[in-house]
């Protein structure tokens, strides 16, 4: 049902009962006004403030089906009450008002206590009369109560379900953390402990330096296993719980660690977002964007060098209700081709996981390969307030 045809249907409830019993009230009693055809069409307009008032309106279609012989006005009033107010002591009451009206002629002096079958038979119409719309109404009600009851056990199961669902992913939830964390985090422990070796070994200075760098990689590596699979194992873990979260501070450390030839560039200040609310979350897309490419690069173009911008665009000077964006952009050439491939496995889903974050943040990301045999990935984001923290208190790279 539209919103339109809802109060057409309500006015239609409302009118087409009246328009019934002021038919009725002119077939029975003409067109020529006296006390009849009066009291006729007063208990008809009468059932105009039926749901308001169904008693009162009751009440006010008697003289009709006494005085005036009219059916409809006070059968569709004793309807309303049986379905507005279903006591039976009133209903009872009302029903024998009703049969009253109807079996006793009008005049009163009219009446023939003698005519048996006549009696008999007006007897048993006013009683049909009377229990008929009491009949009807409480089908009605009891109809729309079931109703009622039927949405809100639907509602039950509705949510029962979800409550399933909710369970099955906790428990796949820690299925899943169970093997992250014997998986993953049993090698990136050997890696750490075969660095720590090599560190203390080594007699080159640079490769204890690596070696350093690789164990602080993997320490840091296994502190974000660690809380992944603390959220995996929560039943209504979000996102939002892994902490520390990556910022723009965290970018230069990113690029140091990246072990790549990486020129970077900054040119952002104090942003304000249009909803505050999305700060982090575009400082935490623009670290994961670089991350990302970082990572390609050194999956398909070892040696290759590589240009990171990030620039704030829009707005002027001193005006704070300005729109801003951030633009992301990582530059690679074509690779060196005396330098060796780390053989990295690759799913394809890195980019199109970035290009969706940036989609859900307003923004977007685009990645072609360049005619030098290099490759570039851009990003227009949301601009933000960076947020007021030192380099290196954010995530690491993963």
């Amino acid at each position: 049902m539209t919103a339109m045809t809802a109060p057409v249907l309500r006015w239609a409830s409302l009118l087409v009962p009246m328009a019934l019993a002021v038919a009725d009230a002119l077939l029975v009693n003409g067109v020529t006004l006296g006390l009849e055809l009066n009291v006729s069409l007063v208990a008809a307009t009468a059932l105009l403030l039926r749901r308001r008032l169904p008693m009162t309106v009751f009440l006010a279609t008697l003289p009709g089906i006494l005085i005036g012989y009219v059916w409809f006005a006070p059968m569709i009033a004793m309807y309303t009450v049986a379905a507005r107010r279903p006591d039976r002591r009133l209903l009872a009451f009302s029903a024998l008002l009703l049969a009253i009206a109807h079996f006793v002629p009008w005049p009163v002096s009219d009446f023939e206590p003698t005519a048996y079958r006549e009696n008999t038979l007006t007897l048993i119409d006013a009683s049909v009369t009377s229990v008929a719309p009491i009949a009807l109404g409480l089908l009605v009600r009891t109809r729309g109560e079931l109703a009622a009851r039927i949405a809100d056990l639907t509602h039950s199961r509705r949510h029962a379900d979800e409550l399933l669902a909710q369970q099955v992913l906790s428990t796949e939830r820690a299925r899943l953390a169970r093997e992250m964390h014997d998986v993953v985090a049993h090698q990136v422990s050997l890696i750490s402990l075969q660095a720590g070796a090599v560190q203390i070994s080594a007699a080159d200075s640079q490769a204890r330096e690596s070696a350093r760098t690789i164990r602080e990689l993997s320490v840091r590596t296994l502190d974000e296993l660690r809380h992944m699979v603390g959220v995996l194992r929560a039943a209504g873990g979000d996102l939002e719980e892994l902490t520390p979260q990556p910022c723009l501070a965290d970018l230069p450390r990113l690029i140091e660690l990246s072990a790549l030839d990486v020129d970077y560039e900054a040119d952002y200040g104090e942003g304000v977002l249009e909803d505050l609310g999305q700060s982090e979350a575009v400082e935490r897309a623009v670290f994961r964007i670089v991350q990302e490419a970082l990572t390609n690069v050194r999956k398909h173009a070892p040696g290759a060098r590589v240009r990171v911008r990030v620039s704030e665009v829009g707005g002027t000077e001193g005006d704070e209700k300005a729109v801003r964006e951030l633009r992301v952009e990582v530059r690679n050439g074509a690779p060196d081709a005396t330098a060796a491939a780390p053989g990295l496995p690759g799913g394809g889903h890195g980019l199109i996981g970035l290009r969706e974050r940036a989609q859900l943040l307003g923004g977007t990301l685009e990645a072609r390969p360049l005619p030098d045999g290099g490759f570039v990935v851009r990003a227009r984001l949301p601009g933000v307030r960076p947020a007021p923290r030192s380099p290196g208190t954010g995530a690491t790279p993963g």
